[in-house]
């Protein structure tokens, strides 16, 4: 069973940081995705970031572009690894809860697709 737990989150100043983990196990495919997403009060849940274990390749939202960077401990593994969000120049809208998923490669886009979600983390931004 595919387990995910988000943390990290908290309050921080507009051009502030934050950085979110997602510890993630039991995959038991071969190789696969994790994804971070978020969701603003009011707000469609936007895709913002993954990683690929089979090559390590990434994806960022334009919104996030340049500002966000996602990584993993052990991008190749399929058993227990922790997943990055490092977040920087952080902006109100940025405020949202954030959520990591995971779902088995091949994707039909980047941020689509995804099965396994974990429970969220609140991020909040004051300008």
């Amino acid at each position: 069973e595919v387990q995910l737990q988000a943390s990290g989150g908290g309050l921080v100043q507009a051009g502030g940081s934050l950085r979110l983990s997602c510890a993630a196990a039991g995959f038991t495919f071969d190789s696969y995705a994790i994804g971070w997403f978020r969701q603003a009060p009011g707000k469609e849940r936007e895709g913002v970031s993954s990683i690929k274990s089979s090559d390590g390749s990434t994806y960022y939202a334009d919104s996030v572009k340049g500002r966000f960077t996602i990584s993993s401990d052990n991008p190749t593994s399929n058993d227990k690894i922790t997943v990055y969000l490092e977040m920087n120049s952080l902006k109100p809208e940025d405020t949202a809860v954030y959520y990591c998923a995971a779902a088995a490669l091949p994707l039909i886009a980047p941020m689509e697709g995804y099965p396994y979600w974990g429970q969220g983390t609140l991020v909040t931004v004051s300008s």
